[in-house]
């Protein structure tokens, strides 16, 4: 096979040749591969047997007004439509053999983030580190499956305003035991390293709710800051949905929707951080991403 590092093509042939052929792995294994565009009548009803759209839309269909109402409000919270949150949330529950439609939530949509700490572990912290500059995977638009790092400079200003939406199932094992949400604020000041904890105090037993806490001022400027999610002296679990790292009128939390919360990225992308990265995790602690069925 040919290697090649460009190819110069002859005018007017773009069209032929962007619409037989795409850029594969460009990262690993270079290579150009046949792009299909054209079915065959039995690969389409291949495609269409294994489609689960007939069925979810047969679904959605008999739901009523106030129901779909339900699912379009919680929807906003991802900037998507009612009918592609249900669609999400429905595939999710067939795949998975879990009967019925989920009930729609502003607190928590589809997936969200766990916490677990069992014996003998009675500890767990994990970290979302933001400095000045880090790279994330970001979709490449108009290429199906195709993403490239990119070099995201997160210029702070104030306010600042962390938040989430969570639910909780602790248990103290001692003294001194606590559970919170927060961030570690660094900054400059008079030739010091210093640092600023803003922090969500996080009930042990709580249905799904929201909290929030909001700097305003601080003495100098800020380097950058790191999320965190701590709970000591603690056994059970906590669920978190809707993460929020906002400003400069923007939410900066990576996977707010907790879709991949201990993604670890390899190959081309490994200098892009963990979505979240564990400092305490002793045996009988862990955290992932989960469908909760409540």
């Amino acid at each position: 096979m040919a290697k090649t590092t460009y190819i110069d093509l002859p005018a007017g042939t773009e069209d032929l040749y962007f619409g037989a052929l795409k850029s594969s792995d460009r990262f690993v294994f270079s290579r150009v591969v046949r792009k299909d565009t054209l079915l065959s009548v039995k690969r389409k009803a291949g495609i269409s047997a294994r489609s689960l759209l007939p069925q979810i839309a047969a679904l959605w269909a008999v739901l009523s007004d106030e129901v779909k109402t339900s699912w379009v409000a919680a929807a906003d919270e991802m900037d998507l439509s009612g009918w592609q949150l249900f669609v999400q949330d429905q595939t999710i529950r067939v795949l998975n053999g879990m009967p019925g439609s989920a009930t729609p939530s502003t607190l928590h949509q589809s997936w969200v983030g766990n916490l677990k700490i069992t014996a003998p572990a009675d500890e767990i912290k994990i970290i979302q580190m933001h400095p000045r500059e880090y790279w994330v995977s970001q979709k490449v638009i108009g290429k199906k499956g195709m993403f490239e790092p990119v070099l995201v400079p997160e210029d702070f200003s104030l306010p600042f305003k962390i938040g989430l939406n969570y639910k909780s199932n602790l248990t103290s094992t001692g003294a001194g035991s606590f559970a919170k949400f927060y961030a570690l604020v660094w900054y400059r000041y008079q030739g010091l390293n210093l640092s600023h904890e803003l922090s969500v105090p996080l009930d042990f037993s709580s249905d799904w709710k929201h909290a929030e806490a909001t700097l305003s001022a601080i003495q100098s400027s800020v380097v950058g800051y790191d999320l965190y999610f701590h709970l000591k002296n603690l056994r059970g679990d906590l669920f978190f949905d809707n993460i929020e790292a906002v400003h400069s009128s923007q939410n900066w939390a990576r996977d707010p929707f907790c879709k991949s919360v201990p993604l670890t990225f390899t190959r081309a992308f490994f200098q892009v951080p963990k979505n979240w990265a564990a400092v305490t995790l002793p045996d009988g602690a862990e955290y992932d991403t989960i469908y909760p069925d409540s």
